[in-house]
């Protein structure tokens, strides 16, 4: 009988978002429980501005969940002026967008001469069991099979941690070192009985990680994910991490937020040495009818040639795209407006997902 390996005992890692992708994954919008009638062709029309900054750079992949469906999204598309060539489509149902938690953890083994990908498929809980899976208007049991089904159409070596983890959970600047927070992977609602021990040996074994960087997660004012590290702080380059940061004293999120910057301060990557932390401001009280909403620059997604930003049409929105163009000088920012996105609870970071070169 031959001895399990894990993903790290056979060198692979998981590579930072800003590694050269061969693509970028998505699920097509559609469930109106999560945006209505009015405000999913709002959406629709992000995905598509999505869709017109990153396929100049890259292959996207693209879930629909049947054959009426990708007609639509073709001829919306065309409509558009989206060019298909860069696109690919897959008839995989999920039940919502959110395809960064519950789609496939991609990994890499080798150099560029001699690259191997694979990918972890984690399972998913509706972020700590807050949605009934089996409901009437929730069937999450479609998100958690989907990466199965997209492993089947890439034929790439599959590693099933029997686990639960969010992709917006985790962080990595590709060299050993990730990013989390102890309210989503602490909690007993994704994995019961497992301590913070446990679930580093987890990440090593599963990411190739060696260095485990825990910050708090329940801070930001309408997150239903518990916690996720994409809106709190997030590598840059191999030394650098942004850290969203509240420069209002009286707000909510004020005293929790600069507690994860003096953490991060203090912190070290795998190799001993102290993070470069950049504060990037938050754009403040973004609410939909008094409903406060997830607002953070922080949930930005890295494409080979463009980082798609959040913005709120609030005045810290040409800080954050000064203070992460510096960052990224080779690539270009582009701001995306994402209020109605928002509403669904999940930003840019959340309904994408990077395929590794």
């Amino acid at each position: 009988m031959t001895d399990f390996q894990y993903p790290a005992d056979l060198g692979y890692r998981m590579p930072a978002e800003w590694e050269p992708h061969s693509g970028t994954w998505l699920a097509w919008p559609h469930n109106r429980g999560t945006w209505n009638a009015s405000v999913l062709p709002i959406v629709e029309q992000t995905y598509i501005s999505i869709l017109r900054a990153l396929a100049p750079g890259e292959t996207v992949h693209i879930l629909v969940n049947d054959t009426a469906s990708l007609e639509y999204v073709k001829t919306k598309l065309a409509d558009a002026g989206v060019l298909l060539d860069s696109l690919r489509f897959y008839i995989i149902p999920t039940n919502d967008a959110w395809i960064r938690d519950y789609g496939p953890n991609f990994l890499v083994s080798g150099d560029s001469s001699n690259r191997q990908i694979a990918f972890n498929n984690w399972q998913f809980n509706a972020w700590g069991d807050k949605y009934d899976l089996e409901s009437d208007n929730y069937d999450g049991e479609l998100d958690n099979r989907a990466g199965k089904e997209i492993a089947r159409h890439l034929k790439l070596p599959t590693f099933e941690p029997q686990r639960v983890l969010e992709g917006g959970a985790i962080d990595v600047n590709g060299l050993g070192t990730c990013l989390t927070t102890e309210s989503c992977l602490l909690n007993d609602n994704r994995n019961e009985g497992l301590d913070q021990d446990a679930i580093e040996i987890i990440l090593k074994n599963y990411l190739g990680a060696k260095n485990i960087i825990w910050l708090q997660g329940e801070i930001i004012e309408g997150d239903d994910t518990g916690g996720h590290i994409d809106n709190l702080a997030r590598f840059v380059n191999p030394t650098t991490v942004v850290c969203s940061w509240e420069e209002d004293s009286t707000a909510a999120n004020y005293k929790k937020l600069n507690e994860n910057y003096q953490t991060l301060l203090s912190a070290t990557d795998q190799d001993g040495n102290s993070l470069n932390v950049i504060r990037l401001p938050m754009p403040g009280g973004v609410k939909e009818n008094s409903i406060r909403l997830p607002a953070s620059y922080a949930n930005f997604y890295i494409g080979n040639k463009t980082v798609l930003l959040p913005v709120f049409n609030v005045p810290n929105d040409k800080k954050a795209v000064s203070i992460l163009q510096n960052l990224f000088p080779d690539r270009k920012i582009v701001p995306l407006p994402c209020r109605e996105l928002l509403m669904g609870f999940g930003g840019l970071h959340c309904i994408t997902q990077q395929q590794p070169a």
